[in-house]
């Protein structure tokens, strides 16, 4: 099989390209013994299958970071496990200066080489016009122009890709630059050691040797070629760019025309001094998160009522058909209860998610990290620490791997220890549900929703404290270490509404599966503990109730629904609620809150299936209401509610804080190395979510 790797800049389209090459036929797992993102699939070159992968965006060959260095070592040949045929070397033509330096690198390799110039509608508008057939005779490799976007340009990509891989288009003879000059004597000796390598390639062996999986003996003639020629790595790294740079200049002096510096600024400048202003750039920030907390909450109110209605009316046609029994109770107040009750939230997060797309799409999740870089230096972070921490709204997982790409070891921990303070969607049915209940439905000014408000307001509370909690952890954590905040801001491109589309089916699909397999094992497992407890204690439960019933007079429905809460706090789970519930009744939760506490440390989402499960057990399926009804409904052994605005708000505030999620705890300790920091984690994160729902509790009761 033909193996293809894609190389470039970031944000130079090498993920689009990947995208368009490989369509559907993809898969995302890790780098061999690294946790780096590796991202495959296959496609058609000729008439074999090729398997082509999509490798961490690197600006040099010299890499400074661990995503940089896996490319690196792939490129070099010097991954045991993953071997190319072909690099095609992506090229952003609006930026081709900066983008032509790495590209001009991997062609000094000698290796198959095959430049994809994208964003060539991009650079047009810019005024730049590129002579392709200029820029291969000067490159002496094929150059090809593509559009992933609109898939012009692929099917020329893929004939070139085709020629180089069946040796009919040969490697330039002569170096973009003289390699050999740099360091002569050493490269000479170190080829002696590596037989075979080429005078640009040395250099990198002379270079980074260490991290090549050489034998022993090789490894020490390379470093006695350093010592004998007195090779100085710093210096000849600067000589090379300097060099590198004048052949860039010379290419684009012969193959690219460049408009008049004078022009008139871009469309994408213009928008930039409004969007990056120092005053109206927040303002404007603020107006979006809050324009997409009301949409996610007025776009999504009709599917969700017509999914509420159709589960209420699926659970009685059930209740109607099936006998009463032990079966037809698991699969009515077990199964559908529970997934019942995370399905109603996916329009909700398809919008979310369809919503976030478009941000990325347009450009402007950049300029957030731009925008907000000054104020996380105040607290320890950088720029950089934004974009995990806006995926944290996501997901924490992928969030903290991507935490990778910051090169400041303090400034990455930080941000990994904070980013699980983001609310990511699997709270998100949490905060549905619970501001259904507690929130009225209200409009200020006849269209902004208090609901939108309070969800608004709960996922930034979580960014401010994040950044509280950075503030103080940034004296503890004792690194010292130099960083820097470089940003390539993208031009403003009109949004793919395909793609969004696409991202909110996945996102869909990913929810319902991953946190369905959760929510059904779970809710099954509650069912059993829910309706079953010692035999004695549900014995005489069983006995009062026939006894009751069998009283002159008897009000049979207040019986049964008697019957039913003392069933639910004689079963096992019950008593697993009692056992906490004098820890968590100061914050105004009762024992079947307890239980969802507990259950939900698997998956946050698990909160609403398991509430779902309980009072559905609870009533034995009698009504089929919806589960906000029957929230509303609860009370204490006392009669008093117990979805108060005071517990509902205190409840919120836990879930904004608490670190309910093993898996997140899990990545935590890959990424970090140990158990320490995810302890920690726990534990920080437990406390501020105990004592700040503890004061809102006593605050609002």
């Amino acid at each position: 099989m033909l193996h293809i790797a894609l190389a470039g800049n970031p944000n130079s389209g090498k993920t689009s390209l990947f995208n368009t090459l490989t369509g559907m036929n993809q898969k995302v797992g890790n780098f061999p013994g690294v946790t780096v993102d590796k991202k495959t699939g296959t496609t058609k070159i000729g008439n074999a299958t090729a398997e082509v992968i999509d490798l961490p965006g690197s600006y040099s060959l010299y890499p400074r970071r661990l995503d940089e260095e896996v490319a690196y070592k792939v490129i070099l040949n010097q991954d045991a496990d993953i071997k190319t045929n072909v690099i095609v070397a992506v090229a952003d033509a609006s930026s081709l200066k900066r983008n032509l330096l790495f590209c001009t690198q991997i062609i000094d390799l000698k290796r198959p080489v095959v430049v994809a110039l994208t964003m060539t509608d991009i650079a047009r508008k810019k005024g730049i016009d590129i002579d392709i057939n200029e820029m291969e005779r000067e490159l002496g490799v094929p150059v090809v122009a593509v559009n992933p976007r609109k898939n012009k340009g692929i099917d020329a990509l893929k004939k070139a890709i085709e020629l180089v891989a069946g040796n009919l288009y040969k490697p330039p003879a002569r170096s973009f630059i003289e390699a050999s000059a740099l360091a002569p004597d050493a490269i000479r000796q170190a080829q002696l050691a590596v037989p075979g390598i080429g005078d640009y390639e040395a250099i990198h062996y002379l270079i980074n040797h260490e991290t090549f999986p050489l034998a022993e003996e090789v490894q020490e003639q390379i470093e006695q070629a350093e010592i004998d020629h007195q090779f100085n790595p710093s210096r000849t790294q600067a000589e090379e760019i300097v060099q590198r740079y004048k052949g860039i200049n010379h290419i684009l002096n012969q193959a690219v025309s460049f408009p008049d510096p004078q022009k008139k600024s871009r469309l994408t400048e213009r928008i930039d001094n409004v969007l990056l202003h120092p005053f109206w750039g927040y303002a404007i920030l603020l107006a979006i998160l809050f324009l997409l907390f009301q949409s996610v909450f007025l776009l999504a109110s009709y599917p969700m009522d017509w999914i509420d209605g159709g589960t209420a009316a699926f659970s009685g046609w059930l209740a109607d058909l099936l006998p009463q029994n032990n079966f037809s109770d698991l699969l009515i107040n077990g199964v559908v209860a529970g997934l019942g009750g995370i399905v109603i939230f996916i329009p909700q997060i398809m919008i979310l998610f369809g919503l976030i797309t478009l941000l990325e799409d347009t450009g402007y999740m950049a300029r957030i990290s731009f925008l907000t870089d000054r104020i996380m230096r105040t607290v320890g972070l950088n720029g950089k620490s934004v974009m995990p921490m806006i995926s944290g709204f996501a997901c924490a997982v992928p969030a903290i791997m991507s935490a990778r790409n910051i090169e400041n070891r303090k400034e990455r921990l930080l941000t990994i220890l904070v980013t699980p303070l983001m609310s990511c969607s699997a709270r998100l049915p949490v905060y549905i549900i619970l501001t259904a209940v507690v929130i009225p439905e209200t409009y200020v000014a006849g269209f902004i929703s208090v609901q939108g408000l309070v969800m608004m307001g709960l996922y930034l509370i979580g960014l401010v404290f994040a950044m509280a909690v950075s503030y103080v952890a940034k004296w503890f954590i004792k690194i010292k270490e130099k960083s820097f905040f470089i940003l390539e801001l993208p031009v403003y491109r009109a949004p793919r509404w395909k793609n969004a589309v696409h991202t909110m089916v996945e996102k869909a699909k990913i929810f319902t599966v991953q946190a369905g397999k959760i929510i059904l094992i779970i809710s099954i497992g509650l069912w059993f503990l829910s309706s079953y407890g010692p035999a004695k204690k549900m014995k005489a439960i069983e006995l009062q109730y026939q006894e009751q019933l069998a009283a002159p007079g008897a009000d049979a429905a207040a019986i049964e629904e008697h019957y039913g809460t003392a069933k639910l706090e004689a079963s096992y789970a019950g008593m697993m609620g009692k056992a906490i519930e004098p820890a968590i009744r100061p914050l105004g939760y009762d024992w079947k809150i307890g239980i969802a506490l507990i259950t939900s440390f698997a998956a946050r989402e698990v909160f609403v299936g398991t509430m779902a499960t309980l009072y559905s057990v609870e009533d034995d399926g009698a009504e089929n209401i919806a589960l906000q009804e029957k929230m509303d409904r609860a009370t204490f052994s006392d009669g008093t509610k117990v979805f108060t605005l005071a517990t509902g708000v205190s409840l919120m505030l836990f879930y904004v804080f608490a670190m309910q999620c093993m898996s997140t705890l899990a990545i935590v300790k890959r990424e970090t190395g140990g158990w320490k920091w995810p302890m920690i984690q726990l534990a920080y994160m437990t406390f501020l979510a105990y004592i700040v729902s503890l004061i809102a509790y006593q605050l609002l009761k």
